[in-house]
């Protein structure tokens, strides 16, 4: 099918976020063309969460499902690329993808998630996602009253580990080397015998992403069943920085409270604005910019 050249809105990220977006402006009978290139950040997770009506099904599945929905309608169209650049001309904005195909639209939302760090430490990446987790409130209670680690260090170290004792009190937190924790926040974490462990880690052995034991470089290892950490991030899309959006302290892309960018016209919804990284919370998000981005259309043309 060949698609048009003109959209009402173009969308930059076809999952939860983009593609609940997409519904929305399609039901509001826009326009619109969501672009993706199929990376989503939860592939691995075998189960969703935390997301009623679907709680405990495949992201995939979830996924898939949500696109035939939203192809049903005859107004969205989807294509199977990667967004390269985005280039303001006065009222509208030209989308270029990486196989020299060129697109305009009134409108622009980047639903374009983040990408995680990996670290360095052998095994971690076959196990992120699997056993090595992010979100208690997405996997905390499928885990609950397991052997847990916590790898974080500092004030970020103390209060994750702070959370996830609401699903366990078998914790233990690797620092991943000299803690940085304040004296009353070890005294804190010891008084609900929670160890603090120091030492660096060499390698995580694992069997199918699931963690059998963690080895440190110069002690002997140990077995939680479970880890949980928060992983720096950059954006999984260099246009916003391209265009000169702005960001927020925390390398989020600044929105208003009516979700449009710095630059007017273009609006953003999804992972790429929250650390609250959850589905339900990337179609929230994706329904409402779909909504205030119809109203803006509405108010420009009436």
């Amino acid at each position: 099918m060949k698609l048009e050249q003109l959209y009402d809105v173009i969308i930059i990220g076809g999952s939860y976020a983009g593609l609940s977006a997409a519904m929305a402006l399609g039901r509001s009978m826009r326009r619109v063309l969501v672009i993706d290139s199929g990376n989503p950040c939860n592939t691995k997770a075998p189960q969703a969460h935390n997301f009623i009506t679907n709680d405990g099904s495949s992201p995939t599945d979830l996924s898939n499902r949500a696109r035939a929905q939203v192809l049903a309608y005859p107004t969205v169209r989807f294509l199977d690329a990667l967004a390269e650049e985005v280039l303001p001309n006065g009222t509208t904005f030209e989308v270029l993808t990486t196989d020299n195909q060129n697109f305009t639209a009134h409108k622009i939302i980047f639903a374009t998630g983040v990408t995680d760090l990996i670290p360095n430490i052998p095994g971690f990446a076959e196990c992120w996602g699997i056993s090595i987790l992010h979100c208690p409130y997405c996997h905390g209670y499928e885990h609950n009253n397991k052997v847990t680690g916590i790898i974080g260090n500092g004030d970020m170290g103390f209060e994750l580990t702070k959370v996830i004792r609401n699903w366990t009190d078998k914790l233990t937190l690797y620092t991943n080397g000299t803690s940085t924790l304040s004296p009353q926040e070890v005294m804190k974490l010891n008084s609900h015998n929670i160890v603090v462990v120091e030492n660096e880690i060499d390698y995580i052995e694992e069997s199918g992403g699931i963690i059998k034991k963690l080895h440190f470089k110069d002690t002997e290892s140990d077995s939680p069943e479970v880890i949980y950490t928060q992983l720096p991030f950059n954006q999984q899309c260099n246009i916003p920085e391209k265009l000169g959006l702005q960001f927020t302290e925390k390398g989020f892309i600044y929105i208003s409270k009516c979700m449009e960018t710095s630059i007017p016209g273009i609006y953003a919804a999804g992972d790429c604005l929250s650390l609250y990284r959850s589905i339900a919370h990337a179609v929230a998000s994706g329904n409402k910019v779909g909504a205030l981005v119809n109203k803006s259309l509405i108010d420009e043309r009436f």
